[in-house]
């Protein structure tokens, strides 16, 4: 109920609204400067009528500028969920605000440096360049809600303002609480973040900041036991609360705090010259299991009660130097210092008492490298380089190069070849469980990556192919899925990976028919990774107006399906996906109905997600022994505000 009076008191507070024009979504690469002149411009415009809303703008880290946006689009449709931007490619499991299974694997992004791991808790994380930067006119309130599987909801409050034309502040929560279908599958979350953005009169200094504070926790109940008993979903089966789960007793606890600056101040005058920038860093995270009883599933304990906390302390320092130019491009050099801690309050011992696993893995790594971009006329392109300096021999090329034809149509291309320290997590774990401990000392990864992607009139082409070395991953030394021997492994072979995405709408009057297909291939000695050959996503839907053009509805059709496939399975105790080649899931389909509505800046969803459930098998899974959703009503609204 707290997060509906939150809803309701920031919408009376701030229910005005400017304009109810289309908002473009074009990207540019300008700074702050165009929001303070037009300040003083149209002062008395902005005074006597709404302002224009291309004022009101979205910055990322990388200067990448959007406006806001109200529209009621196919794309709004597809954002309208937990994570707030589409998700074609990740399959999501039962309960709102869990894991997601990923069915596209070039949504897997490699860092240079080691991360904390745990990677199947942080879909719903924030990271630093998940954080945007705002610039409005006036005060811009964002409103989302959604209703949930059971008892609870999902709300995400967003409120920024510029309190003068050079200084912006901006501060959002985003809640949720679900109680799920099944037995021990509650959810509650939440991810406060609070960004301010300045800059000097004369715009030579220029400052981004933010802090996040998030908190992710999930009931774990380790799946289905018996999918007997679902797939027939007989009564009492057809009760989800009624089937047995592997753990009633388990939940996982992923929280973490960031402080982020990042600033820069202009050495001269003019527009070319001799920048300083600074980027700061300092983050906490712990990942925590607990259980209230050990369960035999995952193997024997040194202890009854299960508590398992991994905890993470990170400070990463960047200074650069560039140099601007006109004509010449943008030439930048820069040298880091990262230092991080991934520790326990405890040591694992040998029989003869000596140290089997450590308490802690902590590093400092520094590197250095430059940046070239350069843009002429039609065409730009950038290339980065970095090296450690220290002796962890990391480095990564990349090459990004771009043509844009007009508007409408543009290519680009990307190369990159990246030498990387394994996530922290493969190094060293601790658990009261005796398999889940480790301390490994593995190769660095190797990746070399191509990447080409057009955008034209007549279809959105992706083409992605990867080269992969040393590839580390979980898997389950006992391949039976009843008993969970999770350990990291590192594959000594080359692992080429292929895919194509296309994707192109198809208008027709007041109907359209949205096409999205993604094939994949991965050649490989054994199955270690394993994909769905075919994803698909084909959105049929109507759009128009009604009430003498007060209302915009959109009503439609969407059809979901991927190919049988070893998918990967999922270990809440390690919080990662695990490989597995005992169980193939996909080859069902998914139907939703939806019903979507715009009155000025307010968007209605109403949808019925997997209307088909009941009539098509109950053969549908997010990962092995872990059932998809069952037919359920949804509905919520985006609403903004502006005064």
């Amino acid at each position: 109920m707290r997060f509906l009076f939150l809803f309701f008191f920031i919408g009376l507070t701030y229910a005005q609204t400017p304009s109810d024009e289309k908002l473009n979504f074009s990207k540019e690469n300008s700074s702050k400067d165009s929001l303070s002149s037009r300040f003083k411009k149209n002062n008395k415009s902005i005074r006597s009528s709404k302002p224009p809303i291309d004022l009101y703008k979205i910055y990322s880290l990388n200067k990448d500028t959007t406006y806001v946006d109200t529209s009621l689009t196919i794309k709004s449709e597809y954002k309208y969920n937990f994570l707030r931007k589409d998700i074609f490619g990740l399959l999501p499991f039962v309960n709102e605000g869990h894991v997601y299974n990923t069915l596209d694997f070039g949504l897997n992004s490699s860092s240079l440096q080691p991360n904390f791991g745990f990677k199947a808790k942080h879909f719903n994380y924030l990271e630093v360049q998940d954080i945007n930067y705002y610039s409005v006119p006036t005060p811009l309130t964002d409103l989302y809600f959604k209703t949930v599987m059971e008892q609870g909801q999902s709300l995400d409050a967003f409120l920024t303002v510029n309190t003068k034309p050079n200084l912006n502040i901006s501060i959002a929560y985003k809640g949720l609480r679900s109680l799920g279908k099944y037995v021990n599958n509650l959810t509650s979350s939440g991810n406060f973040r609070f960004t301010t953005s300045y800059f000097t009169k004369n715009k030579r200094y220029f400052l981004n900041a933010h802090f996040t504070g998030q908190d992710i926790s999930n009931q774990e109940n380790g799946g289905i036991v018996n999918v007997s008993d679902f797939e027939t979903s007989t009564p009492p089966y057809n009760q989800r609360d009624r089937i047995e789960v592997y753990f009633t007793d388990a939940t996982s606890l992923l929280k973490g705090n960031r402080f982020f600056i990042d600033h820069s101040y202009k050495l001269t005058k003019s527009k070319s010259g001799i920048i300083l920038k600074h980027h700061f860093n300092h983050e906490y995270k712990f990942f925590e299991f607990t259980q209230s009883s050990a369960n035999s599933r995952f193997g024997t304990s040194f202890s009854n009660s299960i508590k398992d906390k991994t905890r993470y302390n990170h400070f990463y320092n960047k200074f650069s130097i560039a140099l601007t130019t006109k004509k010449f491009g943008d030439l930048e050099f820069f040298i880091d210092d990262n230092n991080y801690n991934h520790y326990y309050q405890s040591l694992v011992l040998n029989s003869n008492s000596s140290i089997a696993v450590p308490s802690s893995v902590s590093d400092r790594i520094n590197m250095f490298g430059g940046s070239y971009f350069n843009a002429y006329k039609k065409i730009d392109f950038r290339f980065n380089l970095s090296q450690s300096i220290t002796n962890q021999s990391i480095s990564n090329l990349e090459f990004i190069a771009g043509y844009k034809f007009d508007s409408k149509n543009s290519v680009k291309f990307s190369f990159q070849k990246l030498n990387s320290i394994p996530n922290l997590n493969f190094t060293l774990h601790q658990s009261a469980y005796v398999d889940y401990n480790w301390f490994n000392n593995f190769k660095n990864e190797k990746l070399s990556q191509f990447d080409f992607s057009a955008t034209t009139k007549w279809i959105n082409l992706n083409v992605k192919y990867k080269i992969i070395n040393d590839h580390l991953y979980f898997d389950n030394l006992t391949n039976d899925i009843t008993e969970l021997s999770v350990s990291p492994m590192q594959y000594d072979k080359t692992l080429n990976y292929f895919s194509v995405k296309a994707n192109k709408e198809i208008k027709f009057w007041k109907f359209a028919l949205d096409n999205t297909v993604l094939f994949q291939d991965v050649q490989q000695s054994d199955l270690i990774l394993n994909v769905p050959q075919i994803v698909t996503r084909n959105t049929l839907y109507y759009s128009g107006f009604v009430f003498k053009k007060a209302m915009q509805i959109q009503t439609g059709v969407t059809f979901q399906y991927f190919s049988k496939y070893y998918a990967n399975d999922y270990n809440p105790l390690i919080g990662e996906f695990y490989v597995q080649n005992e169980t193939k899931i996909g080859d069902f389909p998914m139907i939703d109905f939806f019903v979507n509505a715009r009155i000025k800046q307010t968007r209605i969803f109403l949808k019925a997600e997997h209307l088909n459930s009941s009539f098509t098998g109950y053969d549908f899974y997010s990962a092995p022994n872990y059932p998809y959703r069952d037919f359920m009503i949804r509905f919520g609204l985006v609403w903004n505000f502006f005064q």
